[in-house]
């Protein structure tokens, strides 16, 4: 997924992917380590991800990349 900056926040991340449907449901998804940054759980929503990170989700991986 492409973004415009040079990082995108987490929680910001899965809701631009349409992962989750609001920022509390962002926060509680990460808080409970569903989410898994470059293979590891992840339980920080500010975690910044920069372009070829790798996030996976509810069975989906996507790959940050700069536009």
């Amino acid at each position: 997924m492409p973004i415009e900056t040079g990082y995108i926040k987490l929680d910001s991340f899965l809701k631009m992917i349409n992962a989750v449907g609001s920022g509390g449901e962002a926060k509680l998804v990460i808080s409970e380590g569903y989410v898994l940054v470059n293979g590891s759980a992840e339980i920080r929503r500010g975690r910044k991800l920069y372009p070829g990170d790798r996030v996976r989700f509810q069975a989906s991986e996507y790959e940050v990349k700069a536009a």
